[in-house]
């Protein structure tokens, strides 16, 4: 297990906006991470209506942002390039809000393709073993 500190400051996301709590598992393609910010009324992107569950795409982008982050620094990479989410596809909600849900969610991330000048994740969210949303989100990396 990778807790927040070791990998945080390896991803433009700071403060209540880096949503996920930890990594439980990773390895060359796929990442597993951990959240309860769903819960909580700081969250950033929670409205007076609660946390509606698009938002769940952003958890799945976080986690694809802390997967190559962490494969960067396997690299040896000393600095982590930024990445622009400019596509989200086939994205299915199986909730209209989260924020009720008691306990952490799980966030898991697999690589599908990847280069130098971006990836494409496919990302799926649960809660207790139940999919609350899935889909694929597309990342590029802007020329430097």
């Amino acid at each position: 297990m990778l807790d927040k500190t070791d990998w945080a400051h390896l991803i433009p996301h700071a403060g209540t906006m880096c949503l996920l709590d930890a990594v439980l598992d990773w390895d060359e393609r796929t990442i597993h991470a951990t959240s309860a910010s769903h819960a909580r009324a700081d969250n950033p992107l929670r409205s007076a209506q609660g946390l509606h569950a698009v938002h769940l795409a952003e958890y799945g982008a976080q986690a694809a942002a802390v997967h190559g982050a962490l494969l960067a620094r396997v690299r040896g990479d000393e600095t982590v390039r930024s990445g622009r989410l400019v596509s989200l596809r086939d994205v299915q909600l199986h909730e209209e809000y989260v924020d009720g849900l008691d306990g952490a969610l799980d966030v898991h991330a697999e690589c599908l393709y990847a280069d130098d000048g971006g990836a494409q994740y496919a990302f799926r969210v649960e809660h207790r073993g139940r999919l609350l949303a899935s889909g694929r989100a597309a990342v590029i990396h802007p020329s430097r």
